[in-house]
């Protein structure tokens, strides 16, 4: 649980969860995002290392119920190096990953054969893992799904030889009514040089998916 230093805080972020009934409460690394400085609590964390981020594809991270990343081989992310709900392209929060890029990598051997290359929608596929990862680490509760995005642009190529895939993604809007979504533009590097852009990502978070 969160560590608070007097009661007074305790019962501040009580009373700001039962208004917000989204919002997940309680969980070693939870936070209510909109409590600001109403209540010091233990900061969420700024990085997370790929041991981590099995744990949140586990759900061991913020609930089996919650948001979840996917599993390897899916999981298209080996570390987050930095994720805010500050700063950014629009000052509402920013998030920084990176993929190692290896010649065993699954993809090489099937997407195509004499002519290895990361399939694009991966890449695509990528931010909005992350997008998912960043609502649920500002506290919002539910099951994560895509829901579109606006215009994708490829303008390079990930090949066996690269090194080094990076991530960005700057938040947009958090929309928090009866469906939960963030809305984010993403970038895509490789060796630093920037391959994709996707506008307006689309992530949203259900309580149930029975009827999605």
């Amino acid at each position: 649980m969160a560590r608070f230093r007097n009661s007074a805080n305790l019962i501040a972020v009580k009373i700001i969860e039962l208004k917000a009934p989204n919002r997940a409460s309680g969980g070693e690394r939870m936070s209510i995002a909109s409590t600001g400085a109403v209540a010091e609590q233990t900061e969420r964390q700024s990085a997370y290392s790929y041991e981590e981020l099995l744990k949140c594809a586990n759900g061991e991270l913020f609930g089996m119920e919650n948001g979840k990343l996917p599993q390897p081989p899916m999981l298209m992310t080996d570390r987050i190096t930095h994720i805010s709900d500050e700063g950014g392209r629009y000052g509402k929060g920013e998030l920084k990953a990176e993929l190692d890029v290896r010649p065993e990598l699954w993809f090489f051997d099937c997407h195509f054969t004499g002519d290895p290359v990361m399939p694009g929608c991966l890449g695509l596929d990528a931010l909005w893992q992350l997008v998912g990862f960043h609502l649920v680490w500002a506290g919002y509760q539910g099951r994560g799904r895509a829901l579109g995005c606006g215009k994708v642009k490829f303008t390079g190529q990930v090949l066996p030889k690269s090194r080094l895939v990076s991530y960005q993604l700057d938040i947009k809007r958090i929309i928090d009514r009866k469906l939960v979504m963030a809305i984010a533009d993403g970038t895509m590097s490789v060796d630093g040089r920037e391959i994709y852009t996707a506008e307006d990502l689309r992530v949203g978070l259900f309580t149930s998916t029975e009827n999605f």
